[in-house]
């Protein structure tokens, strides 16, 4: 349901057509501040599909608003309060597309650091964007050397690599009890370059019932 809505809000903001979703909201030619104060009380009210659709009207009768600007951020917090964090990136990466400066981005690119982090039930079940992450971490370290979110943002990439480090650990004893002795001499050299490779790491406790399938 949440990629449907992604690509909804996606193609009106790109084609700039004015339609509401489902047929929601009847209500059309309106000031840009009514569809703003319409998105912060459904968000309010913890209604975040009225409130995207709301926003769907504000990008569309509105494209050039500033209010499109806020608008986005606060979504994009909503979701990610909500869990929902495919549609929280979809907030950030429209808002870095279309306000990304330098200065308008390092919130953004925090918070979709943030996501992502957050978005981690089960890394162990996304490398990839596991490794992503934490590429994008090191290149916010990179451009944002005196931000302000640095001490939050080093505390995710030591968890980042502890969470990789684990994984990678993962494969490699898998790797041990398929007799795979190739394999495992790439994952342990990966171990062995890790920086975080001495660390006293305390593994989580996995339930029974998944233990079987990590």
């Amino acid at each position: 349901m949440n990629l449907i809505k992604v690509m909804l809000v996606s193609v009106i903001l790109l084609l700039g057509v004015g339609c509401s979703t489902k047929g929601k909201i009847a209500i059309y030619d309106k000031p840009a501040l009514y569809w703003y104060d319409q998105i912060i009380k459904e968000v309010k009210n913890q209604d975040l599909e009225k409130a995207d659709d709301y926003f769907t009207s504000l990008s569309s009768e509105h494209v050039e608003s500033p209010l499109l600007q806020t608008s986005m951020l606060i979504l994009a917090n909503a979701h990610m309060q909500n869990e929902e964090y495919i549609l929280a990136n979809f907030y950030l990466d429209e808002y870095i597309k279309r306000y990304g400066d330098r200065k308008n981005s390092e919130y953004a690119k925090f918070l979709k650091i943030k996501a992502n982090f957050d978005s981690f039930s089960h890394p162990n079940r996304n490398q990839q964007l596991l490794l992503d992450t934490i590429t994008r971490t090191k290149e916010f370290k990179k451009d944002y050397p005196d931000s302000q979110y640095l001490p939050m943002v080093n505390t995710i990439l030591v968890k980042l690599k502890l969470a990789n480090l684990q994984t990678t650990q993962q494969i490699a004893s898998l790797y041990k009890r398929l007799d795979k002795p190739k394999a495992v001499k790439i994952y342990e050299k990966k171990i062995a370059n890790s920086t975080v490779k001495n660390a006293n790491m305390i593994k989580p406790q996995v339930p029974w019932y998944r233990a079987w399938f990590e």
